[in-house]
């Protein structure tokens, strides 16, 4: 029997995460306090608090899943905004590594990172898992370093394999208003409130987009295909592989709403930092990509009924 805990289960991924975790009858852990992620001094006792209480839930286990999807920095974040979620993984996994319990058994580790982040600067036409990270952010940096620390603690514990995956950009409904993130649902929001939808990019800026709810059970999938890898640490790219621009998502929006998104073109001090065309094909376990993703259409189709229903309902009203 697996027992998973997910940090960042009330974001947009986590809780799909959970979803499909609790979906296919993984036993979750849920800690009895929500941590606080700005508070360092009373993250680090909560911390070290939940990774007791979930190693004495998984000494009748035969295996542990730890899947971090927390976040609380965006692409816009500065270097010292980024450190605290740096220093909380690294406490995590000092944690594990000096219980008895979970050192002692098997577990596996996933790390959830932006693939559009750590490729930006990429001059490939179709990045893979051979292509060299080019970060263009502190965003992006810092997820490397992140990345670094589980393969130390991954080379440290040899009864632990790990995940690192490189995500593309995720939509799905409740994205976090405060986020300034996630163009789809700011489509979507603009066009139910009718105002205009700010975009900070050119038209033909391409993308690759894959709903949360497919990019979850991807993310299991190739973690537990990562236990059986030699090197037992796999980084690995999971997308739709399905390029697309932006004019082609207000064309989408237009043809289900009937309606033309109203559009102000404008640049920020990021519009530099994001690539012009970024097209992702996994070669590494390439039959985890074969997993059926739903297209655009229909993935925006959904959000846009999740939200109209969350609008009805006055969430997220002005």
């Amino acid at each position: 029997m697996t027992i998973a805990w997910i940090l960042g289960r009330g974001g947009l991924f986590g809780s799909a995460l959970h979803r499909a975790l609790a979906l296919e009858g993984t036993r979750l852990f849920v800690p009895d306090e929500k941590l606080c992620w700005h508070e360092d001094q009373r993250l680090e006792a909560q911390l070290a608090c939940a990774v007791r209480a979930f190693s004495a839930q998984a000494r009748g286990a035969g295996h542990w899943e730890i899947y971090w999807a927390a976040g609380i920095g965006t692409m816009s974040s500065p270097p010292e905004a980024l450190a605290p979620e740096t220093r909380a993984l690294s406490l995590l996994l000092r944690c594990i590594e000096s219980d008895g319990i979970l050192a002692s058994m098997d577990g596996s580790l996933a790390l959830a990172s932006s693939a559009g982040a750590i490729y930006a600067g990429s001059v490939d036409d179709i990045i893979t898992e051979d292509s060299p990270p080019s970060p263009t952010t502190a965003y992006a940096t810092e997820k490397l370093r992140q990345e670094d620390l589980v393969r130390a603690f991954t080379e440290r514990n040899d009864k632990v394999s790990a995940l690192l995956a490189r995500l593309s950009t995720l939509y799905g409904s409740g994205q976090a208003a405060t986020k300034p993130q996630g163009l789809l649902t700011h489509i979507a929001r603009s066009m139910l409130r009718n105002k205009p939808v700010q975009i900070f990019v050119p038209y033909d800026t391409i993308r690759d987009y894959l709903a949360v709810d497919d990019a979850a059970p991807a993310m299991i999938s190739a973690l537990r295909a990562s236990s059986g890898e030699q090197s037992r640490v796999l980084a690995k790219i999971i997308a739709s592989e399905t390029p697309t621009t932006i004019a082609e998502i207000l064309a989408i929006f237009k043809r289900l709403t009937r309606n033309p998104p109203r559009i102000i073109r404008s640049n920020n001090r990021l519009s530099a930092a994001y690539a012009h065309r970024i097209q992702f094909r996994s070669i590494i376990t390439p039959d985890l990509a074969s997993t059926a993703r739903r297209r655009l259409p229909v993935g925006i189709a959904q959000l846009l009924l999740a939200e109209r229903v969350a609008f009805g309902r006055g969430a997220g009203r002005d």
